[in-house]
């Protein structure tokens, strides 16, 4: 794994949620571990990941991903034991 995505994958885990993750590091990071990625209906996106479907909220206008969506990554990363 590149030294980025160690490193947003690092940012996922840190306590407390942080909320400085940049949405478009995260989508690198679900590519990276193997993703699919779709575009859905307004600013959703489609990720296939862990033979898993989530759908999440491309946040607008800021860049940053919101806390809930940053733990919802956490938990689902965890379950299928991708941690730092």
């Amino acid at each position: 794994m590149k030294h980025k995505h160690q490193k947003t994958l690092e940012l996922i885990f840190s306590r407390p949620v942080s909320a400085n993750i940049k949405w478009r590091d995260i989508e690198a990071l679900f590519i990276e571990l193997g993703a699919e990625i779709s575009e859905r209906e307004g600013s959703r996106i489609g990720v296939r990941l862990f033979g898993d479907r989530r759908v999440f909220h491309r946040p607008h206008p800021s860049p940053s991903t919101d806390k809930g969506a940053v733990a919802s990554i956490r938990e689902w990363l965890k379950v299928n034991e991708v941690t730092p």
